[in-house]
């Protein structure tokens, strides 16, 4: 799944960019945090598990 359709979903959900992290983008929704890996492919199966984490559609 490409990096950009990952952070529009997390962010359609309610996620703000925080902070650039080492390898990662973190994003925030209250106490909430999740890291997207830096890449413009996000592996298929770590994408799949962040979708089902937060219910996102």
């Amino acid at each position: 799944m490409k990096q950009r359709d990952l952070i529009k979903k997390l962010e359609d959900a309610g996620f703000t960019f925080e902070r650039h992290g080492g390898n990662h983008e973190i994003y925030r929704r209250g106490k909430d945090i999740e890291k997207v890996p830096r890449h413009k492919e996000v592996n298929e199966s770590l994408a799949k598990l962040i979708i089902k984490k937060w219910n996102l559609r």
